[in-house]
């Protein structure tokens, strides 16, 4: 588990997975220790059942995927973060993350952003982390930059059109 000054972000087991898929929210709720959620926590419910899916067969693969982001003094869910996989033979990993409407603009995917981005840099092999965005100026862009993420280029994506490269070197 990763802990910042107001978040748990707990790694997404394989039953709390399951839980997510099956929309099991009371399951969900004991495999993380009696937690409420947050409305709209969840954007993505199909990368959550992908997810699943494919850590069923590389468990081995598990902290370099999802964490669920609880609030501590709220002791709620309110969102999803973490790796698209683990590293490649070049040092580099993606981060991605979600938060809830009503937890938004109070830093929280920031906090979250940056424990994912130490975490990574504590292993020896992970020399840069990337992540994308839509192509505009928005919340998460501001969020990159704050933490030190450089632009590098514009790209299509073929589910979702135009998209920003960001990274952040390891010192």
């Amino acid at each position: 588990m990763l802990q910042t000054e107001r978040l748990f972000l707990v790694p997404a087991n394989l039953p709390m997975l399951e839980a997510i898929a099956d929309e099991d929210w009371p399951t969900l709720s004991a495999l993380l220790g009696g937690v409420d959620f947050a409305e709209h926590w969840l954007h993505f419910p199909e990368a959550m059942i992908w997810m699943r899916d494919f850590l069923r067969e590389h468990e081995a693969d598990l902290g370099w995927w999802n964490f669920l982001i609880v609030h501590r003094r709220d002791v709620r869910l309110i969102g999803t973060c973490g790796y698209k996989g683990t590293p490649s033979i070049a040092g580099e990993v993606e981060i991605g993350y979600e938060i809830a409407e009503l937890y938004q603009g109070q830093g929280l995917a920031t906090e979250a952003a940056r424990a994912l981005v130490e975490n990574a840099f504590v292993h020896e092999s992970v020399k840069l982390v990337t992540a994308h965005t839509l192509a505009e100026k928005n919340a998460s862009n501001h969020l990159l930059q704050k933490i030190g993420f450089q632009f590098i280029d514009e790209h299509i994506d073929i589910e979702d059109g135009k998209i920003w490269e960001w990274r952040l070197e390891k010192n």
